[in-house]
């Protein structure tokens, strides 16, 4: 599935070409399937080009789940029949049947999850992961505000705050309280219904930002020495504000997706798949995100 220009979901193509081949160092993968994140509407509209230069036209899918079939020269630490996951670089690339990748940007795909659900895991699990323990470092005891806990993300920051011992609170729509309640928040606030600044009885000690809100809503509900992480719009604070705010893009770390996996195969973090739809269905999934008709990780499997 590829774009030959930046635009509409129409632009998406399902386009017949030839099977790829693994050069140095690289591997060819049969997916499993890929998985939709929000960043890829940004990406098809051309809205992350500082970020992301991609070559049109350009196979989307960051997320890959699925198994070795031939390796490149020079590759160690793969064999055919391997079982792996990772983040594409250059953007994408796994909305296809087969896609090569580097051998040092995959890691070994959880054991007790099918293939496929492990799509799920990579983009939004390693900026779940950098926003909980690298940018807001949250420690036992805090009081932990996840700010839109019924996407991908959210559902990962959930259980990742609550790994650490936190006490969580979360903003849910209706679709999504109980499967934010199944992940471990200890209290869920309808942002349909209560301004957040009317559900919390104290401060917390972080807001993990997941949607785009602006700092002044933000910044009075967290106690002095606390943090704001962002992975949306910046958050900025006034001069001399005793809160820090952060604001970052996730970076491909294996050694951070090797840890989630490990907590996947523990069974202290578990894969929320909303839906499994057919690869040929990509335009459609993001018509339906964008018209905010989809909830937590869809899998599209070719």
């Amino acid at each position: 599935m590829r774009i030959h220009r930046y635009g509409d979901a129409s632009v998406i193509r399902h386009d017949d070409i030839p099977r790829p081949m693994p050069g140095p160092g690289e591997v060819l993968i049969d997916v499993a399937a890929t998985s939709f994140n929000p960043s890829d509407i940004g990406l098809r509209r051309g809205l992350l080009r500082s970020v992301f230069q991609l070559d049109l036209p350009c196979t989307l899918g960051g997320d890959v789940a699925g198994t070795v079939v031939e390796v490149g020269g020079g590759v160690r630490s793969l064999a055919v029949g391997d079982r792996v996951i990772g983040l594409l670089s250059g953007g994408g690339g796994a909305a296809a049947e087969y896609v090569t990748a580097a051998e040092d940007i995959l890691v070994a795909a959880p054991a007790t999850v099918p293939l496929a659900h492990a799509a799920a895991l990579p983009i939004a699990g390693l900026t779940a992961w950098q926003a909980v323990f690298e940018h807001a470092g949250v420690t036992s005891g805090q009081r932990v505000l996840v700010n839109g806990a019924g996407g991908g993300v959210g559902g990962f920051a959930v259980q990742l705050a609550k790994y650490a011992g936190a006490h969580v609170i979360a903003t849910a729509g209706p679709r999504s309280t109980e499967m934010v309640l199944r992940l471990g928040a200890d209290q869920i606030v309808d942002y349909t219904t209560t301004p957040l600044a009317d559900a919390l009885d104290e401060p917390v000690d972080v807001i993990l930002n997941l949607v785009a809100i602006g700092a002044e809503t933000l910044i009075p509900l967290v106690r002095p020495g606390g943090v704001v992480v962002s992975i949306t719009v910046p958050v900025t604070t006034p001069a001399g504000s005793p809160v820090t705010a952060v604001h970052f893009v996730a970076r491909n770390d294996t050694s951070h997706l090797a840890a989630l996996v490990k907590l996947v195969d523990a069974g202290a973090v578990h894969l929320d798949i909303s839906a499994s739809r057919p690869l040929a269905d990509l335009a459609s999934v993001h018509r339906d995100a964008e018209s905010a008709r989809t909830r937590g990780k869809i899998i599209l499997v070719p």
